[in-house]
């Protein structure tokens, strides 16, 4: 009897570890369910649309659900057709809820197969590792094929939609925003970045901040041009004839590509600013307009001619801005050495205007037909721009940080 309540002197084995799930199914699921999840937000804005605009009393709820099928396609770059004009534009608010739902799945999948593959102090010692790597092709996979499906399904032949750049934008998501977040899931991402430069680092973190301070002044301008015309947008509300549900569905486009708007108002505080149609340009120094659509987003557009002189003063935003961004990050994580701050506000402005560049090149495209074909910021020239500023204002908000914090150090 004693001889079940002693330990056995002998080598202890091993305890059974806990069953792995395995690694395809849990990966490619996850895909499906990081494109199912938005495409089923659109498919119910679809049918409730369908409601609001005449209560019901034309089509069916498919009809709707088609729509909103057509619009999950649209925020992934396939385009459509509406009564023979192809729109190009990409409503970027539709394409970060998928970016927001693949990073979610992402960070689920990631901890679910966090135990394959070698153990942390395998991978640091240099043992090779294709736990992320996979997960994160099953993961393309998976969504890549509820694009199929969907295109399949919800295409006409009088809307269009291309599948292929469908499958480019599905990639570029599960690569990025999903492998990010299955890297971080799983630990990996903790164990890389054990072995990056602190310098790479805070590097990144300034730049995420900031873009993150010129998107919110960009926002900020765009709700103050668009508070100030309040007055024109009704008035082009009433010009519509449109009911509650109609107002409604206006207000949900707005939403949908308030992203794009916004990198049209950062643009046009960058200074080279953007374009409403062929021939046309909105920027501090020069406003040239035609014909516009009735939408009441565009009364937040300046009045056509020349521009009132305290306009010119907005060419100071932008240094300001990353000066600003540039100083509370150095605060955050302080570093005595002048070479090191400056380097680090300097390309964390640069690695910013980079990314801001990006995006206005994602929130252009065409809108309807004939000049409005070109509606687009000034791409190359806000990248040449915002390089200048941001790099030459982070630069100044680091030196001026750091001087004040050896300051206070003495």
């Amino acid at each position: 009897m004693t001889s079940l309540l002693t330990r056995p002197t002998g080598p202890s084995r091993p305890r059974p570890s806990r069953g792995r799930l395995p690694l395809a199914p849990v990966a490619f699921t996850g895909g499906v369910l990081a494109a199912l999840g938005p495409l089923l937000v659109c498919l119910a804005l679809g049918v409730v649309g369908w409601f609001l605009a005449d209560a019901g009393s034309h089509g069916s709820p498919s009809d709707g659900m088609r729509v909103g099928a057509t619009a999950w396609l649209v925020a992934h770059g396939s385009g459509v057709a509406v009564e023979g004009v192809r729109l190009t534009v990409v409503p970027l608010g539709l394409t970060l809820l998928a970016a927001w739902s693949t990073w979610r799945a992402g960070l689920r999948v990631g901890d679910l197969v966090s135990g394959h593959g070698p153990d942390a102090d395998g991978i640091e010692d240099g043992e090779r590792d294709w736990t992320v790597p996979l997960a994160v092709a099953l993961l393309a996979a998976g969504y890549a094929v509820v694009g199929v499906v969907t295109h399949s399904l919800a295409a006409t032949r009088a809307s269009a939609p291309d599948s292929a750049p469908v499958l480019g934008w599905s990639l570029v998501l599960c690569a990025l925003v999903g492998g990010a977040a299955v890297a971080t899931g799983s630990g990996r991402a903790a164990i890389w970045a054990a072995g990056v430069p602190p310098m790479l680092l805070d590097t990144l973190r300034t730049a995420r901040l900031v873009l993150r301070l010129w998107l919110v002044v960009s926002l900020l301008l765009l709700l103050g041009a668009f508070l100030v015309d309040l007055g024109t947008a009704l008035n082009v509300m009433s010009q519509l004839h449109s009911g509650a549900g109609d107002a409604v569905l206006v207000l949900l486009v707005a939403l949908v590509l308030l992203p794009n708007t916004v990198a049209f108002s950062g643009a046009y505080l960058a200074g080279p600013g953007f374009t409403v149609g062929a021939g046309t340009l909105v920027s501090p120094s020069a406003v040239l307009l035609g014909p516009l659509p009735v939408f009441p987003v565009l009364a937040a557009l300046p009045d056509a001619g020349d521009p009132p002189g305290w306009t010119a003063a907005l060419v100071a935003v932008p240094p300001l801005v990353a000066a600003v961004a540039v100083a509370l990050a150095q605060r955050a994580a302080p570093t005595p050495r002048w070479d090191e701050a400056a380097l680090r506000g300097c390309v964390g402005g640069a690695l910013a205007a980079v990314a801001f560049a990006l995006l206005t090149a994602l929130a252009g495209g065409a809108v309807g037909p004939g000049r409005m074909r070109d509606v687009s910021p000034l791409v190359g020239d806000v990248l040449v721009q915002s390089l200048t500023t941001f790099a030459l204002g982070g630069l100044v908000g680091a030196l001026a940080m750091t001087a004040w914090q050896r300051r206070a150090a003495r």
